[in-house]
């Protein structure tokens, strides 16, 4: 028996089940697929929302908490596992004239440095980006990581602090015994435990449909291209309307992404890729001469507002939710988790935990 199960482990699993290993209990992550391979995989790896002004409060709340924590957390998982999630203040360049205002009220407000730059004077780090405008905003403490390479270092980390991980056997129903849970059910296995958190992405509402749990979490595909490039072709994570560039260390380039309400089809198109095709090469004109090395999808966990559910089902005792991070996961990830760690351990939250409740 385990102290606590943990159902999902993309990154809000594999956050949540590390934090609660870390208080020396004994934990079980229960995935329906393969460790790591759904939208925690597929994103950006931007450690930041794309145009933090526009988002609510609750979320740049826990974004700041979590970037806070991010580049120890990236050390620590890096010397425990010797994989390095390729953590890197690589900066945002938002190309959106119209966003330089708000970017630079919310910047100043939010404590962070926010500069604009002149097209005709840009630095050599972008002088391989076309400027739609005269001007565009850099937010230079904005870092990204590598998802799969952090996914990977994660994975290896929880494992070898003693987490047990049950990968392709899907959770069929939560046990509940006298309106309490006690564990859960798969395809293939019982297993019990004093209390559950589920963090199973756009899959979460589902599960808890069942239960009589509803929650505002449905399937947002998002399509990526990863392009075969140079070393150093740009800097920055370039964005402009909406679509954005991440150069990596080794020269690959992500070009993201699309937003389609398609339910839980999971599958590319041409028509996106010519999108975002056509997107790349008119930022970084170079990248014409770069090869697609690869294309994909992932379902994103939608909610409104991209305010996640964080803490206790009311329900039902012992249960838990952490989830609905929409295009936020990655950054919200790490204050994410140690909120609902909190909660659940009666401590003292990392953050103010009601914007986050879910409903009664």
């Amino acid at each position: 028996m385990s102290d606590f199960i943990v159902v999902g482990a993309g990154l809000a699993g594999l956050l949540t089940a590390r934090e609660l290993r870390a208080t020396g209990a004994a934990v079980t992550i229960v995935e329906h697929g393969a460790v790591g391979r759904q939208a925690s995989w597929a994103g950006g790896g931007i450690l930041s929302p794309l145009y933090p002004w526009t988002y609510p409060d609750a979320v740049n709340t826990l974004v700041a908490a979590s970037q806070r924590l991010w580049p120890d957390l990236c050390e620590a998982l890096r010397v425990a596992s010797g994989i390095d999630p390729e953590c890197e203040a690589s900066g945002l360049l938002v190309l959106d004239e119209v966003a330089i205002e708000c970017g630079v009220q919310w910047a100043s407000a939010a404590g962070v440095t926010a500069q604009v730059i002149d097209a005709t004077m840009r630095p050599s780090a972008m002088s391989g980006i076309r400027f739609p405008h005269a001007r565009a905003l850099l937010l230079p403490h904005v870092k990204q990581v590598r998802n799969p390479r952090l996914l990977a270092a994660l994975r290896q980390s929880v494992v070898q602090s003693g987490v047990r991980i049950v990968e392709h056997d899907p959770v069929t129903a939560l046990r509940v015994e006298r309106g309490r849970v006690q564990g859960v059910t798969t395809a293939s296995a019982t297993y019990n435990s004093a209390a559950v958190v589920i963090t199973a992405g756009a899959w979460t509402a589902e599960l808890l449909r069942q239960h009589g749990v509803s929650l505002a979490i449905r399937p947002v595909r998002g399509q990526m291209l990863l392009l075969r490039a140079a070393p150093g072709l740009f800097g920055p994570i370039v964005l402009y309307e909406g679509h954005y560039l991440i150069a990596r260390r080794d020269g690959r380039v992500l070009v993201g992404s699309t937003m389609e309400e398609v339910g839980f089809e999971c599958r590319t198109t041409d028509a996106a890729r010519v999108e975002l095709l056509a997107y790349a090469r008119r930022l970084v004109p170079v990248l014409a001469d770069a090869p697609i090395e690869q294309h994909w999808a992932g379902l994103r966990p939608g909610s409104p507002s991209g305010i996640p559910y964080i803490g206790a089902l009311p329900c039902l005792a012992g249960l838990y939710v952490n989830a609905g991070h929409f295009r936020n996961g990655v950054v919200m990830g790490p204050a994410s988790a140690r909120l609902v760690v909190d909660l659940m351990l009666a401590r003292s939250p990392l953050v103010d935990p009601r914007p986050y409740q879910p409903p009664s």
